[in-house]
């Protein structure tokens, strides 16, 4: 009996976890202020707690170099969707778009990423 229970229990657990999907970028907001940029960016995830959440958020070129990540550090379970900014972030000049890039602890990174077009 007890190891019926356990087995329930375990399969509620991961159909929960499995519940919350992949991050979604909501929206994202690009600010150049000399010759730096600062993004603030809207995530959705139906995070669970410390076994799983959004835990991380990226800018990169469309050729894959990573230019800045901003690390989510706990998990926002009460605040849906939830933004958070990263400044500091140096673009080359013959970049004209970046691509933001979310991950979360459980699906890794979310095949859905949010094209921004830089306005210099």
């Amino acid at each position: 009996m007890i190891s019926c229970l356990y087995a329930f229990l375990v399969s509620v657990f991961l159909a929960g976890t499995a519940l919350a999907g992949e991050v979604k970028i909501e929206a994202v907001d690009a600010i150049q202020n000399d010759g730096l940029w600062r993004f603030s960016v809207t995530l959705r995830h139906d995070d669970t707690g410390w076994d799983h959440y959004a835990d991380l958020w990226q800018v990169v070129t469309p050729d894959g170099d990573i230019l800045g990540e901003r690390v989510l550090a706990h998990p926002h379970v009460n605040e849906q969707p939830f933004t958070r900014s990263l400044g500091g972030v140096r673009i080359p000049d013959d970049i004209s778009k970046v691509i933001i890039r979310a991950r979360d602890t459980v699906h890794g990174f979310a095949e859905e990423t949010f094209e921004v077009t830089l306005m210099r």
